[in-house]
Order: structure tokens, then C-alpha cells, then sequence
């Protein structure tokens, strides 16, 4: 389902995910969109200038080796990403922002309409909350421009899924079924 312009921005909450230092910690596997901080700071600056609510997402992995857990330097936000006067921060345990957090009742209490997602990873935490986020009865919409992922190891076929095939299989099956999918411009130009 492609957005319908112009978008309507009138409770339209921006959920940025799991922007944080651990993606691109030394020896972690290849990034597909090396565009994702400059889009994640244009919708960030843009929604800023709009004055419209952000909520960000952080992971505070519970997994031990995790580059996401607390005590490690990788699960601080990336620059420019760290919540700014008074923006709200939801912090969760599981590839859902929806599940063990008060994000549900923090969009209600700002009458959001609709949930404007973008972040870490494409394929996992994005994919995840928009899929709990839609099965809940919130209108989700994905900036598919403003993910990313990292390849992974092919559990059936043997070798490496590059990850801009990672980030395009999930982009197409949630906007079948669970958002609408726009690009960084398409919120930002105009």
C-alpha cells in the first residue's frame, strides 16, 4: 500500500527505532543503506520543524553478548539521535516497541492517528513493531528509505543474503499487509 499524497500529518507520531552505536560496532556484518543517518535526521529535523510528537526507541538487549545491552557503549543512541526537549524515549527489551513498553498508551494520550516508523533493523525491530503496531489497530507507515539491516548467513541455501535483498523481502510483505510505505522525501520535500 503506497501512501496516498499529500500525507496527512495530523496525528502522525515519527518512531524512530533502535538508532543506536551497536550498528555499525567494529565486526558486525555489512550495512545495506549507508543513507540512514542522513534520512533519519531529515525526518527528524523536519518533524521538529512541523512541531509534531517523536517517541524514540531504544533496545536494552537482555542478551548477554548483546551490543544492545545497558552496560555496553554500543547501546547509546548514534549522534544526533538522543532525544531533544522533552521528546519522549521508550526503552524496550524485545524486537517489538509495542510489547513490555507504554508506547500504546503514550500514542493514545497524544490522539495519534498514525505511527511513522523508521530505524534499526529493516528486517527485526522495524518489521516487528509495524506488525504489532497494524495487528493493534494503529495505521503504521514505514520509511523504507530511512532503514537499514545487515546481511546475513542463508540458513537454507548456505552463503551470505546481501542486505539490501534482507531490507527489500520485509519492505514488500508489510506493505501488503501491515503499512504504508513511503519514502524520506515524500515527508520531507515540498
Amino acid at each position: 500500500m503506497m501512501a496516498s499524497f499529500p500525507f496527512d500529518f495530523s496525528g502522525a507520531v515519527l518512531l524512530p527505532v533502535d538508532m543506536q552505536r551497536a550498528i555499525d560496532w567494529p565486526g558486525r556484518p555489512r550495512r545495506g543503506n549507508p543513507a540512514l543517518d542522513e534520512n533519519g535526521l531529515r525526518l527528524l529535523a523536519s518533524w521538529r520543524e512541523k512541531g509534531l510528537p517523536i517517541i524514540h526507541v531504544r533496545h536494552d538487549s537482555v542478551e548477554a553478548e548483546s551490543l544492545f545491552r545497558p552496560d555496553h557503549p554500543g547501546n547509546a543512541l548514534r549522534p544526533g539521535f538522543e532525544p531533544r526537549g522533552g521528546e519522549a524515549l521508550v526503552v524496550k527489551s524485545v524486537s517489538s516497541a509495542f510489547i513490555g513498553t507504554d508506547l500504546d498508551l503514550r500514542l493514545r494520550r497524544l490522539g495519534a492517528k498514525r505511527v511513522v516508523c523508521f530505524g534499526w533493523a529493516t528486517d527485526m525491530c522495524v518489521s516487528t513493531t509495524i506488525r504489532t503496531g497494524a495487528n493493534t489497530g494503529w495505521e503504521m507507515v514505514m520509511v523504507a528509505d530511512a532503514c537499514d539491516c545487515m546481511e546475513l548467513p542463508d540458513a537454507i541455501g548456505g552463503g551470505i543474503i546481501p542486505a539490501g535483498e534482507i531490507h527489500r523481502v520485509p519492505v514488500a510483505t508489510l506493505a501488503a499487509e501491515f503499512c504504508r510505505v513511503v519514502g524520506t522525501g515524500d515527508l520531507c520535500d515540498g
